[in-house]
């Protein structure tokens, strides 16, 4: 499978396999049926409720193919926002190693650039949340280094970071963060925010690629909202590949974006036929390339608008900090 280098030395494969919204009961199945599939990167967070039952897949898999080994597989996973305090990261990580059943981790994100109050997933109200000014993302980063340094973790990055955020942290930390995972697809294809990576060496990794459409209800999802994959434009794209729209929708990424790109499934036959979309079709074709292109439409699925109260220390405006440009961030040296 193709991969992209990091900073870090190490390199990060080009599809991984995502375990956001796979119940404990089924994931471990699926991590087993995922690898077999050929996918080599695994996509786990501490928040998703999950990552002890990934680990005993990860485990059934190492003992029963003896072709994979731990050096084969790249394994993620993040920092939740209640564990930002820096006395608070190590035990965490440390409780996310012992549930994966692993020594070390390939990357360790901070999962949102947001600090909650310890015991909360969500905020209900202003006293769930810590601003950034109580505690700083810097601090929570240099634990995160201190990491790397043990060799707990080969390589840290954030999550749903924008590029103002990343030039703060930039010129805060010791070590540079390795990926930003964020949303991407044709229709959030974020182009300044790719310029800025790419500029400044942070790999950019892409969720919810399809759209995230099983997503709950309260994660930012609205009536009648729009659908990749019923899009007649990628759906014209991928009859033309005779291919299906996802796999349209993850080659894009992985080729036009380009970034790694996270998706899942719980049917075998659609786990290889994601793996499949590296190599199912090439669009080489300028003509495709600029209709998915004109798709853009800067639409988040996944807004953050769950971090927002009323007179809390977080709103769209300065999650997100698209008032700054792009240009004004490379231009400060």
């Amino acid at each position: 499978m193709q991969s992209f280098p990091l900073s870090s030395g190490y390199s990060i494969p080009s599809l991984g396999f995502g375990t956001w919204k796979i119940s404990s009961d089924q994931v471990g199945g699926l991590i087993e049926e995922a690898i077999a599939a050929g996918y080599r990167h695994i996509d786990c967070a501490a928040a998703y409720g999950n990552e002890a039952q990934v680990g005993e897949g990860l485990v059934k898999c190492f003992q029963s193919n003896n072709d994979i080994t731990r050096e084969d597989l790249f394994i993620t996973s993040k920092l939740w926002n209640s564990k930002h305090k820096p006395e608070d990261v190590r035990p965490a990580l440390m409780q996310t190693l012992k549930d994966l059943q692993l020594d070390y981790l390939d990357l360790f994100l901070m999962h949102w650039p947001v600090a909650l109050q310890e015991g909360h997933g969500f905020p209900v109200e202003l006293q769930d949340l810590i601003s950034l000014d109580d505690c700083p993302i810097a601090a929570t980063w240099a634990e995160m280094e201190k990491a790397v340094d043990d060799g707990l973790v080969r390589s840290i990055g954030v999550s749903n970071f924008s590029p103002k955020k990343l030039h703060e942290l930039l010129g805060q930390c010791r070590i540079p963060p390795a990926v930003n995972q964020v949303e991407c697809h044709p229709y959030l294809q974020l182009p300044d925010l790719h310029r800025y990576c790419q500029a400044k060496n942070i790999h950019v990794t892409g969720y919810s690629p399809l759209g995230s459409p099983d997503r709950p209800d309260g994660v930012s999802k609205v009536a009648d909202e729009p659908s990749l994959l019923q899009d007649a434009t990628i759906q014209q794209v991928a009859e033309k590949h005779k291919v299906s729209p996802a796999q349209v929708l993850l080659h894009w990424g992985v080729v036009c974006g380009p970034h790694s790109v996270l998706c899942k499934s719980s049917s075998r036959e659609r786990l290889k036929e994601n793996v499949a979309s590296l190599t199912a079709l090439t669009l080489d074709d300028d003509d495709d390339k600029a209709k998915l292109k004109a798709l853009d439409r800067h639409r988040r699925y996944i807004t953050g608008e769950f971090w927002v109260v009323p007179n809390g220390p977080y709103t769209m405006d300065n999650l997100w900090d698209e008032a700054t440009t792009v240009d004004s961030l490379l231009a400060d040296k």
